[in-house]
């Protein structure tokens, strides 16, 4: 028998500007309008932009990244009505299918600006600059950074509800604190994103006073929160599950920030291998789930998509609760997390790669972390996992050092 085909639920024209038209969202609130209905069991497809929604172009130079204007990414497909979802239900999410569109097969990582974004290392490396990745099959490779090929997980970096008045509330007021006690200390750093109208965007054909009430109020994309949201874990591919807190009737389920790959921590801020992708998708509900399944924060099953790299072929470096003064920290994750990023940088230095093309590859391929140890004072311990055979030369420790490779190519710098 004939089969019908997939339906696609939110289309976009890649071709023109994102705020010219309809399905998308770049701020969380819960009044911006459902754009389609879908019945829970209903597979369907979604087309999203990537992260930027199109501000980043497939060049040898980074003039797109000076001019990214951060506070108008995620560029979110949505929200989506589930017909039958109320507060307090569990939105399961099965992720069918994720693939870039056809006639665009490639994916960028990028250092944007370290005075407006939140990279790991925007210390360290604070040029704006971005590697291009071609995209072959479920392959990636780059001429920016040479010597590496590796299959992607791909993956959706933002999936989420709809937030109810009162948990955006809770979030706005959460958030504010931290920025107002860090603002006390005097100490400089940017701790939260918090509500902002420029960039904010509902949709076309939105009632203008309804943007303007979710651009005042709406909160910015850029953080997990209870609802899902920019969760970026590199697992939740092809063959997950989701299960997400429903707090509105219908959901307002939102799917976008495709990465074709990702180290877990992406550590460049805008660090994955940002696409523009179709994901297919089937969504169900669990009546109540919150209260009887005791979730309230996002839940997940990976599927079985997985690199087949042996646990011998992975080289792993170690990061401990100092930090590069040699000060001694009590059990600080985040300050071992950077040295073991430091010390894997460094490592691939003495191969011929620049400080950023290192960054720039840890960030995008499929690196593993691991909290080795949270217990041993003074010290965590972190583990960073590179997969050797992303290279095609040989990584691994060896009398005499590493031997510097030909051609390693460049990143790509803005012009002026």
């Amino acid at each position: 028998m004939p089969v019908e085909p997939i339906p696609t639920k939110i289309s976009v024209d890649l071709h023109k500007p994102y705020h010219e038209q309809p399905g998308l969202h770049t701020r969380w609130h819960p009044e911006i309008p459902f754009y389609c209905s879908v019945e829970p069991g209903e597979i369907f497809k979604v087309e999203c932009f990537d992260s930027s929604g199109g501000q980043v172009f497939n060049t040898d130079d980074a003039d797109d990244i000076v001019k990214v204007n951060p506070l108008s990414i995620h560029c979110l497909s949505g929200p989506i009505e589930v017909k039958g979802a109320e507060p307090g239900d569990l939105l399961i999410v099965d992720i069918q299918d994720i693939q870039p569109f056809p006639d665009e097969p490639w994916g960028y990582t990028a250092i944007m600006d370290p005075k407006k974004t939140s990279a790991f290392l925007n210390d360290k490396y604070p040029q704006m600059q971005k590697a291009i990745w071609d995209i072959d099959g479920i392959y990636a490779s780059s001429r920016h950074i040479p010597h590496v090929k590796f299959p992607g997980f791909i993956h959706p970096g933002i999936i989420g509800t709809l937030p109810s008045y009162e948990m955006m509330n809770i979030w706005k007021k959460r958030e504010s604190e931290l920025v107002d006690f860090h603002a006390s200390l005097d100490d400089g750093c940017t701790v939260a994103a918090l509500p902002n109208p420029e960039g904010s965007y509902i949709g076309q054909g939105v009632d203008p006073a309804l943007a303007a009430k979710v651009a005042e109020e709406g909160v910015r994309t850029v953080p997990p929160r209870e609802h899902g949201g920019n969760i970026d874990i590199k697992n939740l591919s092809r063959g997950s599950k989701a299960y997400l807190p429903i707090y509105v009737k219908g959901a307002g389920f939102s799917v976008g920030d495709i990465h074709f790959s990702e180290g877990d921590g992406e550590i460049s801020f805008c660090g994955a291998i940002e696409m523009h992708g179709i994901i297919t998708l089937k969504l169900g509900i669990i009546k109540n789930g919150m209260k009887d399944m005791s979730i309230y924060n996002p839940v997940f099953i990976p599927g079985n998509v997985t690199a087949h790299y042996g646990p011998s072929r992975y080289l792993t470096f170690q990061g401990i609760s100092v930090d590069d003064d040699g000060k001694q920290h009590f059990l600080d994750a985040k300050i071992a997390f950077r040295q073991a990023v430091l010390n894997a940088i460094e490592y691939l230095k003495g191969y011929g790669y620049t400080g950023e093309q290192a960054y720039l590859l840890l960030s995008a391929a499929p690196v593993e972390t691991h909290i080795s140890s949270i217990v041993d004072i003074p010290n965590s311990c972190v583990s960073y996992s590179i997969p050797a055979d992303i290279f095609d030369f040989d990584i691994m420790p060896k009398e005499g050092g590493p031997v510097i490779q030909p051609n390693m190519g460049k990143t790509a710098f803005p012009t002026k």
